[in-house]
């Protein structure tokens, strides 16, 4: 029997609030793991791949999901509230992700190492980058007269669109990260696999938020 449109519509909000959470889950638990494996404090470069997870996976992912109409943690709370808290979510993404860069190209140089050779430095500098240049513009959000050509509603879009790019970016450094002889000599078999779908979970999470807030709804006025 053929199913009603409200019928698909509740169907749809349940899997996208079913999603939402496993990828609360995975943001918190995927960090969690890589704590677990890289004991931080037992080298310096024990504290890379924590701070870029703690980035990329935990506090990216949670100021993103902030606007999730399913599963935001602040769903009660004012949009006014729910930009505040995201700022503050990327800017601490922003440091944990500088500070990781930092560590690693120390760490090298202490170790006489190349630099940015290999796609995940080069991806991970990338996104360390773009991350940066993300946050400048989120300013322009917050000051929107200081773009007096631009409307809001166009500001709002490009932020979110390109702040995407930005977050994919970033998980695909993560992925690129556990195909490392670090990782690989301690996460195998299905496990190494099951590592790999956490960056890739949350990607696709946040890709269909972004389109059901943005993308779709701009394509509908047309």
């Amino acid at each position: 029997m053929a199913l009603t449109a409200e019928t698909e519509s509740r169907l749809y909000r349940s899997l996208r609030a079913a999603a939402g959470a496993a990828a609360h889950l995975v943001a918190l638990g995927f960090p969690t793991a890589v704590a677990v494996l890289a004991r931080p404090g037992s080298s310096l470069f024990s504290w890379h791949p924590l701070l870029m997870a703690l980035a990329f996976s935990f506090l990216m992912t949670e100021a993103l999901l902030i606007f999730s109409p399913e599963t935001s943690l602040l769903r009660s709370f004012s949009r006014k509230v729910k930009v505040r808290v995201h700022w503050a979510l990327q800017l601490l993404a922003l440091l944990c992700a500088l500070l990781g860069l930092g560590i690693i190209t120390y760490n090298k140089h202490l170790n006489g190492k190349a630099h940015f050779v290999t796609w995940h430095g080069l991806t991970g500098l990338l996104a360390v980058l773009y991350t940066s240049g993300q946050c400048v513009g989120g300013v322009l959000l917050l000051y929107p007269k200081l773009m007096k050509n631009w409307t809001l509603a166009k500001l709002k879009l490009y932020h979110a669109t390109s702040g995407l790019v930005g977050y994919l970016l970033g998980c695909a450094s993560l992925m690129l990260g556990m195909c490392s002889l670090w990782f690989t000599a301690s996460v195998t078999s299905v496990s190494w696999y099951l590592a790999m779908l956490c960056p890739l979970l949350t990607s696709l999470v946040i890709m269909n938020q972004v389109s059901n807030a943005y993308l779709y709804r701009k394509r509908s006025q047309h």
